[in-house]
């Protein structure tokens, strides 16, 4: 899926195409930076947070359709980027705000995409593509304009239906830190997290320093002695794109981390690492979950929190009871799945109950909303307090 380079000239009026492997053609203006991309075309259900939607690393590799209807209303700022660029392939909306108006604003959206090389179409009817990606799934596509419209339709529906699926298609080393980064908390530290950065968003380890936690964001290559080498209290695995079938080494790197007694907390890709270093199954959802509006039942406590997802993928485990752990003759013990999405009973999080242990499919640090799961972050400095209490009476005994 290389890019093409983009032309330089640009006009509120350039013609452009989204076309998806099924053989739907949707003609618009372009949006952005002309040119060609070719991704995995899904759809996010956001009403707001466009920036947070466009600069998250899980949508490496995928062209995102927003369903609410106007984009670019607030413009874009320093702040809310969630990380260092923008990782959408390619970007397609109805309504594409001419004039941005907030006083946070210091760009306008189609400045930014340019910017990025981000190859958008506006002017399109979105909830008729919405629907064709519910009905038939996520699927294949490109975004085409400038030069790239050449080619004529037929000749870009073939480049569409030769790219890669995202089944099989992983990004870690594309979205990944090259290097170590030490972050510190106002005050005294309270313990210490090893974050390793599977496309980790910048509100996730704000969420940690805001408790007192230290933490060593680690690339996603890392290897356990690395790791264990950071002393950590606690091993935290973040959200990020592609197959999780592709994440061997992340999940053999996890199951040292379990294997070493240290508590474990996971997000999205996260939640299906930890899946398969307990030895279940991967598979991909139909259309996936992608927005800031979804229903999760807490089976523990009955509550139901709106939360916000981005996943293509879901683990594969019986919603009801207590179940061991299939990898090698089950050794790290029980298991029961802890949340539960209420708009199809996908698998929304998973508690281990023999070992320091869980994760949730969705995310709890959620820059532009909501916030209902942030009480998670707490549970993760509780796990560092009882393993630094614990560790400190073992020294003590000893």
């Amino acid at each position: 899926m290389t890019a093409q380079p983009t032309t330089t000239r640009r006009s509120r009026n350039d013609p452009a195409v989204l076309i998806l492997e099924d053989g739907t053609v949707v003609h618009g203006t372009a949006y952005g930076a002309r040119g060609q991309r070719l991704g995995e075309v899904v759809f996010s259900t956001g009403m707001t947070g466009y920036q947070e939607t466009l600069t998250d690393p899980s949508y490496a590799g995928q062209i995102v359709v927003q369903t609410a209807p106007h984009i670019g209303n607030t413009g874009v700022n320093t702040h809310d980027m969630e990380s260092r660029k923008v990782w959408v392939r390619g970007y397609a909306v109805r309504e594409a705000s001419r004039i941005p108006s907030n006083w946070r604003s210091e760009q306008g959206l189609e400045e930014l995409l340019a910017a990025e090389e981000v190859v958008g179409i506006a002017g399109i009817d979105t909830r008729m593509v919405t629907r064709i990606l519910r009905e038939h799934g996520a699927m294949r596509g490109g975004v085409f304009s400038g030069e790239a419209l050449e080619a004529g339709e037929g000749a870009l529906l073939e480049r569409v239906r030769s790219a890669p699926t995202m089944e099989g298609s992983g990004f870690l080393e594309e979205v990944t830190i090259a290097q170590p980064v030490l972050l510190e908390p106002e005050g005294e530290a309270i313990g210490t997290v090893a974050a390793v950065d599977l496309g980790i968003k910048g509100a996730t380890p704000r969420s940690m320093l805001e408790r007192g936690l230290r933490v060593h964001l680690l690339p996603a290559t890392t290897t356990l002695e690395e790791l264990l080498a950071a002393s950590p209290d606690a091993v935290f695995f973040s959200n990020g794109p592609g197959d999780p079938a592709t994440a061997d080494h992340q999940v053999e790197l996890l199951r040292g981390v379990l294997d070493a007694g240290l508590p474990y907390f996971g997000i999205c890709l996260g939640n299906q690492m930890l899946g398969r270093a307990l030895g279940f199954g991967t598979y991909k959802l139909k259309y996936g979950h992608r927005g800031i509006n979804q229903p999760v039942l807490d089976k523990a406590t009955g509550k139901v929190e709106i939360t916000a997802h981005n996943h293509g993928f879901a683990v594969d485990i019986p919603l009801d009871g207590q179940h061991t752990a299939p990898h090698d003759g089950g050794r790290y013990g029980r298991v029961e799945v802890s949340h539960v999405g209420l708009n199809d009973d996908v698998v929304e999080g998973i508690r281990c109950l023999d070992i320091p242990a869980f994760s949730v499919q969705y995310h709890p640090e959620a820059a532009a909303g909501p916030h209902d799961a942030a009480h998670l972050f707490d549970r993760l400095a509780q796990l560092v307090h009882e393993h630094r209490s614990g560790s400190a009476a073992g020294k003590k005994e000893s």
